[in-house]
């Protein structure tokens, strides 16, 4: 049986009561606590910096998996690993010295990710994937929660499954954008080891329960 964790996304919930949401997905079974980092440069949007991960890391004892949608990601990434970030990806796109970056993660004490859009190749991973624990696969365009599970990602992932097999690596395949209750369990099929859920959470209003169902049906095949 593959290893499946499910990363509920706090770019979804309601940030006066992060300590609750955080409580409740915990109590529902998730064991990483995804964070969205956005800068208004490299994605359209502002979200949350080092203080908040740093926050964070002393109210919950869950994998910290920070996504750095930000420009020059290399210049801030282990910054995120001192403040207490488990796992930081940077953006393929964002960064062109992603080797370099890569490794200072890991020289930080932390998994080093790959994010790549969903326009992206998959031909442009193939220097950088050795140095990679994690390839963080992204089914929307990232910047905004919220949106439709882009369908050639699934095609996507089964080639991202195959990339890394036929190279004899361990790299995880994590997935973020438009997953739901609906698609979880293909999309696991296909390939998916860290799924990262934002609205299918928190959008119920009863983020304990829908954690458990995502679990149960994503783990029907794994």
């Amino acid at each position: 049986m593959r290893s499946f964790e499910i990363a509920p996304s706090i770019l979804s919930a309601d940030f006066t009561r992060l300590a609750e949401a955080i409580a409740a997905i915990e109590e529902g079974g998730a064991t990483v606590l995804h964070v969205d980092v956005m800068d208004g440069h490299f994605v359209p949007n502002i979200t949350i910096g080092l203080p908040v991960v740093k926050s964070l890391r002393a109210a919950t004892g869950m994998t910290i998996d920070t996504h750095l949608m930000i420009s020059e990601p290399g210049r801030y990434a282990v910054d995120f690993v001192k403040a207490g970030a488990d796992m930081v990806s940077v953006h393929l796109e964002a960064d062109v010295h992603l080797q370099r970056t890569l490794v200072a993660i890991r020289e930080a004490g932390g998994k080093a990710g790959i994010a790549i859009n969903p326009a992206t190749p998959l031909v442009s991973l193939e220097e950088a994937l050795p140095y990679a624990d994690f390839v963080l696969l992204m089914s929307v365009n990232p910047g905004f929660g919220g949106q439709r599970f882009i369908p050639t990602s699934m095609d996507k992932l089964r080639r991202l499954k195959r990339m890394i097999g036929e190279r004899g690596l361990a790299t995880r395949i994590e997935i973020d954008g438009g997953i739901d209750a609906e698609n979880i369990a293909e999309i696991c099929d296909a390939g998916a080891e860290i799924v990262v859920a934002g609205s299918a959470v928190f959008g119920s209003g009863r983020p304990t329960e829908a954690v458990r169902e995502l679990i149960d049906r994503a783990t029907v095949w794994v």
